[in-house]
């Protein structure tokens, strides 16, 4: 490789130098030129050091000596640059606005999604990651900022979710909604929502809270809402009715719901607005007794029944119907274990009383759920169990079984449509796992009322960029 010099004059007589880089190259045998680049543009200063470079390019370290430099490395740009363009398509740049406050929430959110923690930690990404080449942050902040920003953010939920409610459905205006709650459990007990409830995450002796999560169709985050921890699932959804309504203006539109979330109150509910809704049933022998369907439906893949304009889908799971026996096999063998342990310990203590050892059987019995088809007796200081192999029977007919249940017409969405819009609250669940998992809402370090709905809508919106990132 090395460097020509070339110079033609123009028809005006002025005089012009190219200067090219060009190398040797052999085809066959045949020895051959190309240019590499073209230095003309360059200043002298640089084409003396290519010069150089070139002239030396088997021994590079005869130019200098790098015994004394020392090297160090820079900030961090490329994560947040990532995570600050994903925010800005997604509309979140926009709908947290350009303010200190929105500033400092839209590092909340992409901290959140980096390196997850406090508030503090939060501060402490500055020293990695270059946050001011990114966001328009000229002055600097502290924890104390961040947690005040939490009241912000939670006295701004509304607006800012309305915003990214207009970014996501500038086009269409959203013609479902799927909704699910879960529950968060609290390390400490000071926290002004903290309660007792049904606690999900199955931790024993820890107050939690409730959190709401509505979804578009897709598993967009729309809106997230915080409640006591003692909340029903049902006393939480007239809000997201409400929301619909009046918030986000929506005339026609489903509601998907679990079990158990949608029941006849709320079912009127959405009736007084003009919504519909899909959720499913919690026992399907209602349907049973009262001659609605029959156990040969459930054979079919897929089956459907109509009652006073209720539609209801029939499906059944052979993966769960395996999973449901061995589980019921596994709770009776548990049961069988136990008395025989307690026959063995009455008979090996005489004075032992047999009250106790029925009242521990009958005890995890109940915990089991099998006190209609299981019953213990006593006699002659021997226990015995007898199982109802009616009941048993009938229900492992049932077994894998479930209902869908809609109002909706036919004409509007057909069966196959209504059981996969179903299946579709398993993306709120799966928003519900990366929102504790990857972006660790847990610990919650903060008690009021106010940071706490702060602190779950960072999560809420840092999901929204997480989901897409």
């Amino acid at each position: 490789m090395h460097i020509v010099r070339s110079k033609f004059k123009s028809a005006a007589g002025k005089v012009y130098e190219t200067i090219l880089l060009r190398e040797s190259y052999r085809e066959g045998k045949t020895v051959k030129k190309r240019t590499v680049g073209n230095l003309s543009n360059c200043t002298p200063e640089e084409i003396a050091a290519i010069e150089l470079a070139l002239k030396h390019k088997g021994n590079l370290q005869a130019l200098t000596s790098c015994s004394g430099a020392t090297m160090q490395e820079g900030l961090s740009v490329g994560g947040v640059w990532v995570i600050y363009q994903m925010a800005k398509r997604l509309g979140i740049v926009d709908a947290l606005g350009n303010s200190r406050e929105g500033q400092l929430a839209l590092w909340q959110v992409i901290a959140r999604v980096l390196e997850q923690g406090s508030r503090l930690s939060a501060v402490r990404l500055t020293e990695t990651y270059a946050l001011t080449s990114v966001i328009d942050l000229q002055e600097g902040f502290n924890e104390e900022d961040l947690y005040k920003n939490l009241l912000w953010l939670c006295q701004s939920q509304a607006s800012i979710e309305d915003r990214l409610f207009t970014k996501s459905f500038c086009k269409e205006p959203p013609h479902l909604f799927l909704y699910d709650v879960t529950s968060s459990y609290l390390e400490g007990e000071k926290n002004e929502l903290a309660d007792w409830g049904y606690n999900r995450d199955k931790k024993k002796g820890k107050k939690q809270i409730v959190i709401g999560l509505l979804s578009s169709a897709d598993g967009t985050p729309v809106s997230t809402e915080v409640f006591k921890g003692n909340t029903q699932d049902t006393s939480t959804f007239h809000a997201q009715i409400k929301k619909a309504k009046e918030r986000f203006k929506c005339e026609k539109v489903t509601f998907v719901g679990d079990r158990g979330m949608i029941k006849s109150g709320q079912i009127e509910n959405l009736q007084e607005h003009g919504f519909y809704y899909i959720t499913a049933m919690t026992k399907a022998q209602i349907l049973m007794k009262r001659g609605v369907i029959e156990y040969t439906l459930f054979d079919k893949n897929l089956a459907e029944v109509k009652e006073g304009g209720i539609r209801y889908i029939l499906k059944r799971n052979p993966v769960r119907t395996q999973e449901i026996a061995h589980s019921r096999t596994s709770k009776l063998a548990s049961i069988e274990k136990l008395v025989a342990m307690q026959n063995a310990y009455l008979h090996a203590h005489p004075k032992a009383q047999v009250e106790v050892a029925l009242k521990k059987i009958k005890a995890k019995i109940e915990r089991l759920a099998l006190k209609t088809c299981v019953t213990v007796s006593a006699q002659d200081r021997s226990l015995s169990i007898c199982l109802n192999q009616e009941i048993l029977a009938e229900d492992a007919k049932l077994d894998g079984c479930y209902v869908i249940k809609t109002d909706l017409a036919c004409d509007e969405m057909s069966m196959q449509e209504v059981h996969d819009r179903y299946k579709d609250l398993a993306r709120v669940e799966s928003a519900f796992r990366t929102v504790k998992s990857d972006l660790e809402i847990r610990p919650v370090y903060v008690r009021s009322e106010e940071s706490t709905r702060g602190h779950v809508f960072n999560c809420n919106v840092s999901l929204h960029d997480y989901q897409r990132a």
